[in-house]
């Protein structure tokens, strides 16, 4: 039972993996996608009602989204090719810019792979996970300026935190709330008289 949250997120890259010999928005790819999404939820809701959260399961579990979402952009970019119009290309190119910053930070900072679970983060992968359900709606041109804005700004918040934490803490909710594990403990911090 300890293991079964990351049992489901072992699962949902499988299941991402899986996507790939199927046809973009055929019955096979509407099931296993949904699958993938529910899985992520219903790994990270398991762990913490069962009280087993980890760094470990965190990892596992970015690792998983992005597996999942290189899947899914890969079956979907040649129908969004068509979609998107140069300001929105433009603003994908800054969050890029922005997650590699991100990345690259905490790589420098922390010494390894180092995503957070912030409240945007998750906010702009629900909003880029109901893409395939909605990409041929008259509207997807503005919902996807929509969601390509709040992925910049959950990236930027990323990059912000990563540069002013003294430490990595994967389930660091926002920039604006400081949490209580520690992420703000400064080693061998001097009092303000030396």
């Amino acid at each position: 039972m300890k293991h079964l949250p990351n049992i489901i997120t072992l699962s949902r890259i499988v299941s991402a993996v899986a996507l790939i010999p199927t046809h973009a928005f055929s019955l096979m790819f509407y099931i296993l996608y949904t699958y993938c999404g529910l899985s992520d939820v219903l790994d990270g809701l398991l762990a913490r009602s069962l009280h087993y959260e980890s760094e470990y399961g965190a990892r596992l579990d970015s690792v998983a989204d992005i597996v999942f979402y290189a899947v899914t952009a890969i079956k979907i970019l040649p129908v969004l090719c068509k979609t998107l119009v140069p300001l929105h290309w433009s603003i994908i190119t800054v969050v890029l810019i922005l997650r590699l910053a991100c990345y690259t930070v905490a790589l420098i900072k922390y010494h390894c792979f180092a995503p957070l679970h912030t409240y945007l983060n998750k906010l702009t992968g629900l909003l880029i996970f109901t893409i395939p359900y909605i990409i041929f709606q008259p509207l997807i041109k503005v919902i996807c300026l929509i969601i390509c804005v709040v992925a910049m700004v959950a990236a930027a918040e990323e990059l912000v935190i990563h540069i002013s934490a003294y430490r990595y803490c994967a389930n660091r909710k926002t920039l604006f709330r400081k949490g209580d594990k520690g992420e703000n403990y400064q080693p061998h911090q001097k009092n303000r008289w030396g």
